[in-house]
């Protein structure tokens, strides 16, 4: 067959397709992140009951997605498995994304409607959006495939905050839609007139409803690509099958990404609020500070796949999570040591830069190695499932990690996420020796 001459060549189109779910989602999430808050501060004066509005998407994440994502495995329709969820769900999450502006010109009750329901839609079609690429792509494939689709997806990031976001503040007439920029004043609150912008929203919602169709229409899925059709196990025992099996290695990389992800959001969050007051940058550049592990990720997630599919996947995340570690503490080190030298300015946060790039190399080589072990320890029949665990525990690391960094910070300074970071990503790396499943299985010609 030509695939096995070509390799990975003959997969990078369908990548590609693939990948149109993850860019289209990427463009609204930092969009969400940014202007939704926003929104609920017009109404609301506390920053604890906007901050638990916007804590929704975790909650729906940590719950819908492994339960959606272990029923698609069990779905059986012409159009294939995760396809009915696509076509379904993800319209309707650039729908509700598209109305979140005007939702906001309405009522605090509409805005939180439509935010819930976003939520709703956008978590519940993640999982088989995911789970779609190991489906189609063998598994000897699947560390470049993914590098690809995370290079989308990070793209999408840059995108929305430079791209995009920099529409909020042009003032056109959209079909449907009215005037792009109108004014808005909440009076109950006692804040200050200001103006919400609608064709950002736009925009992305309708480049998501593009995605929807090229998918539909060049992204067919395959009968159980792996072999003979299986029946799937019903889902607590699929789970049960996971745990009690007697090779550790998935619940060990699950224990391993937990410790990745609580070290990863016990950092990227705090960043910004480090860079201005250690570095004294203003606002808007602090933001670029943790827009050097955006850019390190776009960069490098496609040579991270190369470099695993040569000399493996668990070397490549240990040795990643060693180099983390050990950029971990060199941020740690670096206000006191750049003091001690007498150096300030742009050679302090320049340098700072530097690493927080470096910090994005390593981190994009484990994110696009860990998802392709895990799958490789799936079946057809339980991708989702796998899929849906993946997601349950790194989204509990994201509830998880601020608590703990917050206490930390009250504690011992702010400094001490990056220490807190470093311990946690040695831990991963002890756990990941533990692993023994996850490589592609070698094919004899």
């Amino acid at each position: 067959m030509s695939n096995k001459k070509e390799g990975m060549k003959a997969y990078y189109g369908i990548t590609f397709l693939i990948g149109l779910g993850f860019f289209t989602m990427g463009l609204m999430d930092p969009l969400y992140d940014t202007y939704v808050p926003m929104f609920l501060s017009n109404f609301l004066s506390s920053d604890s009951l906007v901050g638990g509005i916007m804590g929704l998407d975790n909650f729906f994440a940590i719950l819908l997605i492994p339960v959606v994502s272990a029923i698609s495995d069990r779905t059986k329709t012409p159009i294939g498995r995760r396809m009915p969820y696509i076509i379904t769900m993800l319209p309707a999450t650039a729908i509700l994304f598209s109305m979140l502006p005007g939702a906001a010109l309405k009522s605090l009750a509409f805005l939180i409607i439509c935010i819930f329901f976003l939520n709703l839609f956008k978590q519940s079609v993640r999982g088989p959006v995911v789970a779609l690429m190991p489906d189609i792509i063998p598994g000897e494939y699947r560390s470049e495939a993914n590098g690809v689709i995370n290079t989308m997806g990070g793209i999408a990031a840059i995108v929305g905050t430079v791209g995009l976001a920099k529409l909020y503040d042009v003032k056109v007439r959209i079909p449907l839609f009215g005037d792009s920029i109108v004014p808005f004043a909440a009076a109950d609150t006692g804040s200050e007139t200001t103006y919400i912008g609608k064709l950002p929203f736009v925009i992305s919602a309708v480049l998501v409803i593009i995605a929807v169709i090229l998918l539909f229409f060049f992204v067919k899925e395959k009968k159980n690509p792996e072999g003979s059709e299986e029946k799937s196990p019903p889902v607590f025992q699929s789970l049960k099958l996971i745990f009690t099996s007697s090779d550790k290695s998935a619940f060990f990389i699950l224990l391993s990404l937990l410790c990745w992800f609580i070290a990863y959001q016990g950092v990227l969050p705090w960043v910004g609020i480090y860079s201005k007051e250690f570095l004294q940058l203003s606002p808007g550049n602090a933001a670029l500070s943790a827009g050097m592990v955006g850019i390190a990720y776009a960069i490098f997630a496609i040579p991270s796949g190369i470099v695993a599919h040569k000399i493996g996947r668990k070397k490549v995340i240990r040795f990643s999570l060693i180099l983390v570690g050990i950029v971990l503490v060199l941020c740690f080190l670096h206000y006191p040591v750049t003091s001690a030298m007498g150096i300030s300015g742009s050679a302090r946060y320049l340098s700072f830069w530097a690493l927080l790039f470096l910090f994005g190399i390593f981190w994009v080589s484990i994110v696009t190695n860990s998802f392709p072990m895990l799958w490789q320890m799936a079946t057809y029949s339980d991708m989702g499932i796998y899929t849906g665990l993946y997601y349950f525990f790194s989204q509990a690391a994201g509830i998880i990690a601020p608590i703990l960094t917050g206490a930390l910070r009250d504690l011992f300074g702010d400094r001490a996420i990056f220490i807190n970071g470093a311990f946690f990503m040695l831990v991963a790396f002890i756990l990941m020796s533990f692993v023994t499943k996850g490589e592609p299985e070698k094919k004899t010609v």
